[in-house]
């Protein structure tokens, strides 16, 4: 059985939109796009380990359409051909197949409950990149297994938050933690048992 691991870059005040690219995602004005880029926390070796575990993607449609837009022009970069060759699912009410990126599948039905089919089926793990909305829904329903969080020690002030408000109560365990050569930090978290607040 896999798990669900979320994987993403995080500001210090708990931002996650458009971390990678300027114009990666500007919705509601968002103008501080890259991020991310000048701490290079993606390629760190730590960064690197929890991507090797992987077996699968599993992005939400505006996520998936940014990386396909992206990754596969990036010819001198290792993680180009894992992203090709890996199999991607693709949670999305608006795409539909064949979808362009190799080895990518449309999840049918509810994005949850196809999820759950997928844990059960796979050997190893599910990792969510990017996708907040796909993962508000994931924590709604307990589906995230483990969080790995790239922190950066920035302050947007605005953008879009890993951990908006009406996010379900959840207490978590720090499983590792480590920091890399350009300062950010890799906090690896799993949810303990969930409750109502």
């Amino acid at each position: 059985m896999s798990k669900v691991v979320v994987f993403t870059n995080l500001s210090l005040d708990g931002v996650m939109q458009a971390p990678a690219r300027t114009e990666e995602d500007p919705r509601d004005g968002f103008l501080q796009g890259g991020w991310a880029l000048p701490y290079a926390a993606m390629q760190a070796p730590e960064a690197r380990e929890s991507l090797g575990e992987t077996g699968a993607l599993l992005l939400g449609r505006r996520t998936y359409e940014a990386m396909y837009d992206f990754w596969p022009k990036q010819t001198n970069n290792p993680i180009t051909h894992t992203l090709n060759t890996m199999p991607k699912y693709i949670a999305s009410t608006t795409l539909s197949e064949p979808l362009a990126w190799s080895n990518s599948t449309l999840l049918s039905g509810d994005a949850s409950e196809a999820l759950a089919r997928l844990k059960q089926e796979l050997d190893k793990d599910l990792m969510v990149m990017g996708s907040g909305e796909l993962i508000q829904s994931l924590m709604r329903r307990n589906l995230v297994d483990k969080y790995v969080l790239l922190i950066h020690a920035l302050i947007l002030g605005s953008g879009r938050r890993l951990f908006t408000q009406g996010s379900p109560f959840a207490t978590l365990r720090l499983l590792a933690a480590s920091t890399t050569e350009k300062g950010v930090v890799v906090a690896t978290y799993e949810p303990m048992e969930s409750k109502t607040a």
